[in-house]
C-alpha cells in the first residue's frame, strides 16, 4: 500500500470539481425549502458508500457487460466534458427529474455521486491507486458533509457572484481533466 500525495490531491481535486458541491449550494438550498430538512449525514454516508463499492466494484460489473476500464473512461471523459461545458457555458445539457421529496434521492444521487462522479472514479483508476482515490473520496466527503450543514451560511459568505465564479473555475479545470482521460486513455 503506497501513499502518494500526489495522486490523493489530484484525485481530491478532480472529485472535488465533478462533484461540484459548491456549485449544488442553490439546488440544495431549493431542495430544504421544499423539504424543510436534509439529512446531511445520511445523505453523505449514502453517496461515500456509493462511491467506494464503484470504485471497488465497478470495474467488475464493466467486465460483466463486456467493458474495458479504457473505454469506461473515454466514455467517461466525454460525459466529463459535457459536465465542464453545461458549468463553463451555463448550459443544461443533463435534465434533472422533479423530487417531491428529499432523502437519498436526490441529494445522494444523483447530486453528489452522480453519473458524472461514477465515470470519474473509474476513469482516475486508470492512472492512480484505488487507495490514493479512496483517501480522496473520503477528503471529499468531509467536505460534502461541512457544505450540506453549512449551506446557508456559506451561500451568504460567498454570494450569487461568487458561487458562479467558483463554478465556472471548476468548468474550466474540468475540461482539462476530460481531455487529459480522453488523451492517457486513447494514446493520443
Amino acid at each position: 500500500m503506497e501513499f502518494n500525495v500526489s495522486q490523493i490531491l489530484t484525485t481530491s481535486m478532480v472529485l472535488f470539481a465533478v462533484i461540484d458541491i459548491l456549485g449544488s449550494i442553490p439546488i440544495i438550498i431549493e431542495l430544504r425549502r421544499k423539504a424543510g430538512h436534509i439529512e446531511s449525514e445520511k445523505a453523505t454516508l449514502v453517496a461515500t458508500v456509493l462511491m467506494i463499492i464503484f470504485l471497488f466494484a465497478g470495474e467488475g460489473l464493466l467486465k460483466i457487460i463486456g467493458l474495458d476500464v479504457a473505454s469506461f473512461a473515454i466514455a467517461g471523459s466525454l460525459v466529463i466534458f459535457a459536465l465542464a461545458m453545461e458549468m463553463v457555458l451555463g448550459l443544461t445539457l443533463f435534465k434533472e427529474e422533479a423530487h417531491e421529496t428529499v432523502s437519498i434521492v436526490p441529494l445522494a444521487f444523483p447530486i453528489i455521486a452522480g453519473a458524472g462522479t461514477m465515470t470519474t472514479l473509474l476513469s482516475l483508476k486508470t492512472e492512480y491507486t484505488s487507495q490514493n482515490i479512496l483517501i480522496g473520496i473520503i477528503v471529499n466527503m468531509l467536505f460534502v458533509y461541512f457544505v450540506l450543514k453549512n449551506t446557508n451560511r456559506l451561500e451568504k459568505l460567498l454570494g450569487k457572484t461568487g458561487l458562479n465564479i467558483l463554478r465556472k473555475a471548476f468548468g474550466i479545470i474540468l475540461l482539462a481533466i476530460a481531455i487529459k482521460l480522453f488523451r492517457n486513455n486513447t494514446g493520443l
